[in-house]
């Protein structure tokens, strides 16, 4: 018998600062039975730090061709595509090529920064990629928030992260190893 995934709701107050976006957002989470509480708050993380109306999690893990999150068009366009972890380097060209923009929001310590030095100069020409770092640490905490039902309000300011409830807080400075290129 299929294992199922575990719902996790979360309640999220947002204040990006650095993007003039402020709202609050009702968000239901499957965590995939092979997925661990950090994934499923980076997941979160990403949701928080590129939030907006049409911002969708995806089936992620039980489907590769599909990202951790996407943002689409009233067209039906994939305006945004955000991965967590470290996707391997043919799914990302192939993000890039059917996105606007593709992110990366990269974790897991030693082994991301591995990752990252086998990936970067295969990815180096990827105009519209930006990846993104979290210390261990700060995934870590992040996951130490993990409830299944959640009230999280974050503010983003700076480039700094402050995500919590009314009894915790984490403050977060992911490091950008990879921009995309203005036109």
């Amino acid at each position: 018998m299929a294992l199922k995934s575990t719902i996790f709701k979360a309640e999220l107050q947002l204040a990006d600062l650095d993007r003039s976006q402020f709202g609050e957002y009702p968000l239901t989470l499957a965590r995939h039975p092979s997925e661990n509480d950090q994934r499923m708050m980076v997941r979160l993380l990403a949701f928080a730090l590129y939030a907006s109306e049409t911002l969708a999690f995806g089936r992620g893990l039980s489907n590769e061709d599909e990202a951790a999150l996407t943002d689409t068009d009233l067209t039906g366009c994939i305006e945004r595509w955000i991965d967590v972890g470290l996707p391997d380097e043919r799914n990302i060209r192939r993000a890039c090529g059917r996105a606007r923009q593709v992110v990366v929001l990269a974790y897991g310590g030693r082994q991301a920064e591995i990752w990252w030095q086998q990936s970067a100069d295969k990815l180096a020409g990827l105009k519209n990629l930006t990846v993104l770092a979290l210390a261990p640490e700060e995934s870590a905490a992040l996951a130490a928030l993990a409830e299944r039902n959640m009230r999280l309000q974050c503010t983003i300011q700076d480039g700094t992260i402050w995500i919590g409830t009314d009894s915790k807080q984490v403050e977060l400075t992911p490091l950008i190893w990879q921009a995309p290129v203005e036109r």
